[in-house]
């Protein structure tokens, strides 16, 4: 069964949303949440994902504010907390991780903190029982490959292109496969531009896809009240999680 991972954007449009939407997507079949940390600078992120980060700090989003949500969504649904590094760095990662753990947070994905300073927090991720997910992008050599997948843990984060999220680029990406399945038994994850028109496709060869853009654009329209919001991402889950099985 391939899997599905939903990215959704902390306390965005408010805190109690977060966890209901959370919980109906973990019922709707998303296997594991990406809870993703507001933040001012999110460079790897398109427009949508900006948005809702920008409106969620405009509403007074606080760090605080993650740790709440996470405590009432972890127990329930397989949670990573997806964020820049900034804000996890300036928490203190000796005492962050201890404090995730607890919360039953399952690991993290930071997309600008490079493989190589990564390596310097890997034996705290690994006392603490927690995976530090790993990226790899289609212009990464074959060498470059075996080094960042040589440990990874949970899954690998395979960016579909070279650029931000949801901009509905295509790349091909079978040669990737295959070297990242050369090096490692670790599943594969393809994330960036995967909505319910490209799931199919790109989950070809992998193991689960990542959708983010795809959820945030829903929870962005005015026209639809909360409860339409978490109804509609529920039906966007259920469609994708049947069309990558298929």
């Amino acid at each position: 069964m391939k899997q599905l991972v939903a990215y959704i954007t902390s306390g965005y449009p408010e805190k109690s949303f977060s966890v209901d939407l959370a919980l109906a997507l973990g019922e709707s079949g998303v296997d594991t949440l990406e809870l993703g940390v507001p933040f001012s600078d999110p460079v790897a992120d398109g427009p949508v994902i900006e948005r809702a980060n920008f409106l969620a700090l405009e509403q007074g989003f606080r760090f605080a504010d993650l740790l709440e949500i996470s405590g009432q969504i972890a127990p329930k649904v397989d949670t990573l907390w997806m964020g820049y590094f900034n804000p996890f760095y300036q928490q203190g990662m000796e005492a962050l991780l201890p404090k995730a753990k607890g919360l039953g947070i399952s690991g993290m994905i930071i997309p600008d903190l490079p493989h190589e300073e990564a390596l310097a927090y890997r034996g705290l991720f690994d006392a603490n029982g927690m995976a530090n997910i790993a990226f790899v992008a289609p212009t990464d050599t074959d060498e470059r490959i075996r080094t960042i997948v040589s440990d990874a843990q949970k899954f690998i984060y395979l960016v579909a292109y070279a650029g931000i999220t949801g901009s509905g680029q295509s790349e091909e990406l079978g040669h990737v496969v295959d070297s990242i399945k050369r090096h490692t038994q670790t599943p594969v994850y393809v994330g960036f531009g995967v909505n319910e028109k490209t799931a199919k496709e790109k989950a070809q060869g992998v193991d689960g896809v990542i959708v983010g853009s795809a959820f945030i654009n829903i929870l962005l329209r005015d026209d639809l009240t909360h409860t339409q919001k978490i109804v509609q991402c529920g039906e966007l889950a259920r469609t994708i999680k049947a069309l990558i099985n298929e």
